[in-house]
């Protein structure tokens, strides 16, 4: 004989059936802040990115290769890193906009292409200037040096799987100190190998921009005028990461009594200097002088005065940073004076001394915004917490739904009575 089924049980809400009611779970939501989840996204582009580079390698090493120089290992290692940090930048920066920085895809999509290719130019650009130097480096150090097709490969492989990790974690983690970093590394890395890359030995004769006229190589002329335009179009999208940092910050400042910040100010004159930057990479100083020379005057007469208003448009900032931007505009003053009519240094000289300068006040200033930013509870930090906060949040309301009899939670009892056991109540009626 079949033993007799367990009897039911009485619960709060009446009679239990015999079966625990089904629990059907939501799909919890993803915590994209999390720092586990993006090292872990992290580490699959990078073994993605191994795989790309190990299959280039297998495909074109068939020989014995230099490390560096035409045709060598490092100069394939080279393309084919800045291609595996350049799609992992787009991977990356794709994740960012959906959680910390979700304002770049409400503004119009031409804005955020941009944004996007100058991220991309940016990214494979270090990639590729690191590792052609690096392999360089090596060259030096083991002179006559060449790998066979295994150790080629493997180059290939170590190489593309560092490019991809670091490319994702940056746009992943992407911010205004970090953009700002970014392209300061850029467009340093950027003139200084186009003033390697010069055949004629003495471009800075004349000035800067001559690196840019094909005079000096073509290779020089490359780097040189992409460089510029590439920088214009990151500063452009700095210039919205900065005001958009600004505007939480001023909103703050002016509900607590402060006086209006005027953004617009210094989003408007970044964006301006950055395409006074894009059209003088597009327009060399050769194919036409009054334009080249136009954009260039525009672009310092905009940062001057800037700087010179800086406490008309951005009142409430720590007046350390007013000081360094009147001394600022005092240094390029100076550096004019020098240049003309001085005569101290030629055209060279003034053009390194500007743009030492812009880049000087640009780290001072954003340093102290973060700084702020921070102080105010606005930096990125607090950010990816209330981000957290918001994601978990909602993960809690997606806690698993029971389909059968719902069970009214009890009242809390007094603390005289027994503690409610499952299966039974007390009536406290009867207990007293």
């Amino acid at each position: 004989m079949s033993p007799p089924p367990a009897p039911a049980t009485a619960g709060p809400g009446g009679p239990r059936s015999h079966h625990e009611p089904t629990v059907e779970r939501r799909p919890a939501a993803r915590r994209v802040t999390n720092p586990v989840v993006r090292e872990s996204l992290a580490i699959w582009v990078a073994i993605a990115s191994a795989a790309g580079g190990a299959a280039v390698g297998l495909v074109l090493f068939q020989d014995r290769r230099p490390l560096s120089g035409d045709g060598s290992v490092g100069l394939i290692a080279a393309v084919t890193a800045g291609a595996c940090a350049g799609v992992a930048c787009l991977v990356g920066l794709a994740r960012s906009t959906r959680t910390t920085h979700q304002w770049m895809t409400r503004r119009h999509w031409g804005w955020f292409v941009a944004d996007a290719v100058g991220l991309l130019v940016v990214h494979a650009a270090i990639a590729v200037m690191a590792c052609l130097a690096l392999f360089r480096l090596f060259q030096e150090a083991f002179t006559g040096l060449t790998v066979d097709r295994v150790a080629a490969t493997v180059m290939m492989t170590v190489i593309s799987a560092v490019a991809g990790y670091l490319g994702f974690n940056s746009a992943a983690r992407i911010s205004t100190r970090s953009l700002s970093s970014l392209l300061a590394v850029f467009m340093a890395s950027g003139m200084i190998v186009s003033m390697l890359l010069a055949e004629n030995p003495f471009w800075w004769h004349a000035f800067f921009s001559e690196l840019g006229t094909g005079q000096a190589g073509i290779l020089s002329f490359w780097t040189f005028n992409t460089t510029l335009t590439v920088s214009g179009l990151v500063l452009t999208t700095l210039a919205s990461f900065i005001t958009q940092d600004l505007y939480a910050w001023a909103r703050a400042r002016e509900s607590a009594g402060g006086r209006r910040a005027r953004i617009t100010v210094l989003r408007g004159g970044l964006v301006v200097i950055g395409l006074c930057m894009v059209g003088a990479g597009i327009v060399p100083i050769n194919l036409s002088d009054p334009v080249h020379s136009t954009f260039i005057r525009v672009l310092g007469a905009v940062f001057m005065l800037m700087l010179a208003s800086i406490q008309w448009w951005l009142p409430g900032f720590p007046a350390a940073v007013y000081v360094a931007s009147y001394l600022m505009v005092a240094l390029g003053m100076v550096a004019t004076l020098l240049w003309f009519p001085l005569r101290y240094y030629n055209l060279t000289g003034f053009e390194l001394a500007m743009a030492g300068i812009v880049y000087a006040w640009l780290v001072v200033f954003i340093r102290n915004l973060d700084a702020v930013l921070t102080v105010a509870g606005l930096g990125d930090a607090e950010r990816d917490e209330q981000m957290e906060a918001l994601e978990t949040a909602r993960e809690a309301q997606a806690e698993p739904v029971r389909t059968g009899t719902p069970e009214p939670v009890p009242a809390a009892a007094p603390a005289a009575f027994p503690p409610p056991y499952r299966g039974w109540r007390v009536d406290p009626g009867e207990w007293r």
